[in-house]
């Protein structure tokens, strides 16, 4: 494929996978929802629900699939439309000869595409992972569980529909639209692998990109001579990189060449780049017009997404004034590409897997061509500098005027309409039809989350502890993986006399998305103890950037990592839903720039949950630490406290491999390179290194140990008895599921290593009933480079003396782990989100 051809095109229906689109076949009825799609233009129904203005940039959308689906089926749901498909990822690849293989999951840009769903995160790494960003896009800011009713469809693992499936199917019925939000790599990919549907797609619209754009953020008021601008003028919007790419716009920078597919691909296409979406800046008359008409529920949830963006805004600049003259609105027919690559072209300095390390490009790109310059390698890219200038010069992702064969004629839209009427607050055509078409009775929704049941009534369980004898306090640090969920209901399970468990602390930084502490919360609600409180960690490892993905790469996106651990494998969904959750709700007294109308919802930071435990302690007590996770929480706490270490009395560490000469390899089976890592301390070492190097009384639970009960078939045995609670039904659910899918599926080969992750929490309970042999051994743990990251080293007398479990009987350990569950004292409160419908429709 040469630049400058007839190019195929892509396919989309509702989609999630590496971008946000949506198919509208143009006969069919109107599409409600977020990535849902309209009629042809002109034709009634289509509605925009995107928050207007939001921390990330308007257009901008992350690669986040996972539990999103599931908030996708439910705006679905309430809009009464589960008759819409949806496609979601796949487990295809893209070979080294440039082979495009079904099913490709658009985890990645085309360019960095391989054959996994593991791989780095070079444009992706420019979306902030916390606050402002994937976190609170996530969960919406918390408004989604707010909000939102909870319906019938959810995400399942193998039978999901695949992003590419749906795109056929969808666009293989006839003459389609296609509606591009976010990035453009699933259409693209499925432009190149089916030609012969190109036909079919009647137009594209496509939300994103720069043309002749001036980013009116960052710049400083007149005869400010002390202010430095920012992103003043910019043609994009990339408010992290802008010092290295000040042209591109997130959507189309998340995939450059992914974009210069659908661009080139011959099909008819509307631009609304930033040209446009400038001219339309949130007003306060527009945000008090918008407060004053929420007629649908639709509206209600767009607004209270609108809200707590502005509350949660960084500055005092929410609200703007229109920039520049209010001129009729002109739709201009541009010559445009989109850049892939800088210039000089042809010069192989190792950013281009299109043409290093190949004899023919991949694709059979032109040698010399405009995608053979260096592409930008992410935040930091040493290229991109401009020397004597705060902007960088790297191009990629730019949508470009350009004269010449690599031009391509698109309608753009440049400016928003004035509203006509001239009496109206609001001045922007735009406003008025908004709110009006999200207002409309027809094709409202159904009902919110509340008024989705007859009786409704939000209940917090607490148990009563005034007269209760309490055991030793501990704290559980956990990433969400699948074991470690399991792991808190034998916490909680276990006899509060002995185990007093006081809180949990979560790793951002591991193998479940942070929005995933919702799960948490409803494990909780179910077993009674909303008591307990839960802080949210650092999500990226010790001394690592707040943007990029070091080590968290080296877990898969699609089936057996992400996907699934985000969902617990589909079956997060049939937990009861908790009052609380995950909320970008916060306060002046924790350093945000206002109140937020709810600041007593905040979720609370690791940290803060560390203090307050530590303060509440009677003066004899200790505190007992049970880790499941990256040790990046524990770290920050003995760095940060210097009282820390004098208050916890031991540490169980649920991690680590102590490799024997017979050459027994790791868990880290995603980077061969690294031999014998264990994936809990590979994703922070230096983490690792600095609590095993504390002064802190340690136990290690290494792979060893772990391995010996890691028995899909042994642990459902144990569990399959007569009489079951609901939180040992619902282990037995989520372990069968997860023995099925290892057996039936290679991409879940690597799943039974989260059986392990229970041990801990067993030995912490149960362990004078595993008949278990402790060892001490002197350790060091190495870092510094992937190939050795994580791995613990024996060092004689030389190291730090930890005690290691070494063995135990894994038939007593079976046997105690379906005892605790199975046990009727401190069993569920209420077991299930059906048990809660049917109370609330009574």
């Amino acid at each position: 494929m040469r630049e400058g051809e007839d190019r195929p095109a892509a396919r989309d229906g509702l989609v999630r996978g590496g971008e946000d689109a949506a198919l509208a076949p143009s006969r069919g009825a109107a599409r409600h929802g977020r990535a849902a799609a309209s009629p042809d233009p002109g034709g009634h129904g289509h509605r925009h629900r995107r928050p207007l203005r939001h921390p990330l940039p308007a257009q901008a959308r992350p690669r986040r699939v996972r539990r999103q689906v599931n908030q996708l089926y439910d705006l679905l749901y309430m809009m009464g439309r589960d008759d819409i498909a949806v496609g979601v990822g796949g487990e295809g690849g893209i070979s080294n000869d440039g082979r495009i293989y079904p099913h490709v999951g658009g985890y990645f840009p085309i360019i960095d595409q391989g054959m996994s769903t593991i791989g780095e995160c070079r444009y992706r790494q420019s979306i902030p992972q916390g606050s402002g960003g994937r976190l609170d896009i996530n969960a919406n800011y918390g408004v989604r569980r707010e909000i939102l009713p909870q319906g019938n469809r959810s995400y399942s693992p193998i039978q999901q529909p695949t992003t590419q499936q749906v795109m056929i199917d969808t666009i293989s019925a006839g003459p389609t639209n296609v509606f591009l939000v976010g990035t453009h790599t699933n259409f693209a990919l499925f432009l190149m692998s089916n030609p012969h549907l190109k036909k079919n797609v009647k137009h594209i619209y496509i939300m994103g990109g720069g043309v002749r754009s001036q980013n009116p953020t960052g710049c400083c008021p007149k005869n400010d001579t002390s202010c430095v601008p920012r992103q003043c003028g910019d043609h994009g919007n990339m408010f992290t990189t802008y010092t290295k790419n000040p042209y591109a716009e997130f959507n189309i920078y998340g995939d450059p060449f992914g974009a210069y597919q659908v661009f080139h691909s011959g099909i008819p296409i509307t631009l609304v780049p930033l040209d446009a979406t400038n001219t339309i800046p949130i007003t306060e008359s527009f945000f008090k017009a918008f407060e004053e008409q929420q007629s649908t529920y639709e509206a209600q949830y767009s607004f209270q997404s609108l809200k707590i963006a502005r509350d949660t805004w960084f500055d005092d600049q929410f609200y703007t004034k229109p920039n520049g003259d209010n001129d009729f609105a002109e739709m201009e027919v541009m010559n445009i590409t989109v850049v892939t690559s800088n210039e000089p072209y042809g010069v192989h300095d190792g950013s281009n897997p299109f043409f290093d390390g190949h004899a023919s490009p991949k694709f059979d790109l032109l040698k010399g061509g405009v995608h053979s310059g260096h592409v930008q390698t992410g935040f930091n890219d040493s290229f991109c500098v401009l020397k004597g200038s705060t902007k960088g010069k790297c191009q990629d992702g730019y949508t470009k005027e350009v004269q010449g064969p690599d031009s391509v004629a698109v309608l753009v839209a440049v400016k928003a309409k004035p509203n006509r009427n001239v009496k109206s607050p609001l001045d922007r055509e735009f406003f008025y039809h908004f709110l009006e078409v999200l207002n409309r009775p027809e094709h409202t929704g159904h009902f919110n989350f509340t008024d989705q049941f007859r009786h409704y009534k939000e209940i917090m369980y607490k148990p009563d502890l005034e007269h209760q004898i309490r055991g030793k306090p501990v704290i559980f640090d956990m990433d969400m993986s699948p074991g470690d969920f399991l792991a808190l209901l034998c916490l909680l399970k276990a006899p509060m006399e002995a185990i007093d468990l006081r809180g949990i602390l979560v790793s951002g930084n591991g193998w479940a998305n942070p929005a995933t502490v919702d799960v948490i919360y409803d494990v909780l609600h179910m077993m009674g103890r909303d008591d307990i409180p839960v802080g949210l960690g650092k999500i990226t490892a010790l001394g690592a950037p707040d943007l990029g993905c070091e080590y968290v790469k080296a877990i898969p996106h699609g089936s057996g990592g992400f996907l699934d651990t985000d969902t617990l494998f589909g079956l997060a969904w049939v937990l009861p839903r908790s009052p609380r959750r995950y909320t970008a709700e916060n306060s002046v007294k924790y350093g945000a720039p206002r109140d937020t109308a709810r600041p007593e919802l905040r979720q609370p930071l690791a940290f803060e949950v560390w203090q307050h435990i530590r303060e509440e302690l009677k003066p004899t007590d200790k505190i007992t630490i049970l880790t499941n996770g990256p040790l990046t929480n524990i770290a920050n706490i003995i760095l940060s406290d210097p009282k820390a270490e004098s208050v916890i009395e031991r540490i169980f560490i649920v991690g680590s491999h102590l490799a024997g000469g017979n050459g027994d390899r790791g868990n880290v089976f995603t980077v061969p390179s690294n031999k014998f890592s264990e994936f809990n301390f590979f994703l922070d070492p230096q983490a690792a290194k600095a609590v095993v190097e504390s002064g802190l009384d340690i136990t290690l639970i290494p792979l060893r140990a772990q391995r010996q009960v890691d028995s899909f078939k042994e642990v459902t045995r144990s569990l399959c008895t007569a009489e079951k609670t609901p939180e040992s039904s619902f282990a037995y659910q989520l372990l069968l599921s997860m023995q099925k899918l290892q057996k039936n599926n290679q991409a879940y080969h690597h799943i039974d290593m989260f059986l392990g992750e229970l041990l801990g929490a067993v030995f912490l309970v149960q362990q004078s009933h595993l008949n278990h042999s402790i060892t001490q051994r002197a350790i060091t743990v190495r870092s510094g480079h992937v190939n050795i990251d994580g791995q613990t080293i024996l060092r004689g007398t030389n190291g730090k003396v930890v005690k290691v479990l070494d063995h135990l009987d894994a038939d007593a350990y079976y046997t105690e782990f379906a005892k605790l569950l199975n046990a009727k004292k401190q069993s569920a409160v209420v077991g299930s989100f059906d048990e809660q419908k049917r109370m609330w429709n009574k």
